[in-house]
C-alpha cells in the first residue's frame, strides 16, 4: 500500500456500494443495510471521507432534462508541458463536463454536453481549439450512454 492511502476492507467497500446507489442514504439506513451499528457506520463514513476515499456526494441528472440534447467525448492534443494550463483552461468552459488525462495518441478526453449541434460546434471550434496549447481535436458524438452501476444495482 502507498503512503497517503487508506486501507479499505469489505465493510467499507459494502458502505461505498450503498452510498454509490443511493447517495442519500441516512447513516441509520447505512447502518441496517450493511449489518453494523450505526456509530460503526458513523465512524466509518467519517474516516472514508477523512481519508478521502469517498470525495463527496452528487445528484445525478439526465442532461437532456436540462435542455443538453447533444453530447461528445473531445479528443485534446496539446503542445508539451501545457497540460496544467490546458486543463485550467478546459475545466472553465462551460460545456465541459469531465476532464480526463490520458496515456494514448491523445493527451486528453473532454466530455462536453451542450443544447445542439451549433453549440457543440461552437464549443469545440472556437472555445476548445482557441485555448493556447491546444494542437488538436477530435469529436466524437454520443447517441446514447448507460451507467453500469445503474445496472449493477439489481444484481445486490
Amino acid at each position: 500500500m502507498s503512503p497517503g492511502r487508506a486501507l479499505v476492507d469489505d465493510t467499507d467497500r459494502a458502505l461505498i456500494r450503498a452510498l454509490r446507489a443511493d447517495g442519500r442514504l441516512s447513516v441509520r439506513a447505512l447502518a441496517e443495510q450493511v449489518h453494523i451499528s450505526r456509530a460503526n457506520a458513523y465512524a466509518r463514513l467519517e474516516r472514508l471521507l477523512e481519508a478521502g476515499v469517498i470525495t463527496g456526494f452528487s445528484a445525478q441528472v439526465a442532461p437532456e432534462h436540462l435542455g443538453l440534447g447533444t453530447s461528445a467525448y473531445v479528443s485534446v492534443s496539446i503542445e508539451q508541458n501545457t497540460w496544467k494550463p490546458v486543463a485550467a483552461a478546459l475545466r472553465r468552459v462551460p460545456a465541459v463536463e469531465r476532464v480526463a488525462l490520458v496515456g494514448a495518441e491523445f493527451d486528453a478526453l473532454v466530455t462536453v454536453r451542450c443544447r445542439d449541434n451549433h453549440e457543440l460546434r461552437d464549443t469545440v471550434l472556437e472555445q476548445i481549439q482557441a485555448i493556447p496549447g491546444v494542437k488538436a481535436t477530435r469529436t466524437w458524438l454520443i447517441f446514447e450512454e448507460t451507467d453500469v452501476r445503474d445496472l449493477a444495482q439489481g444484481e445486490h
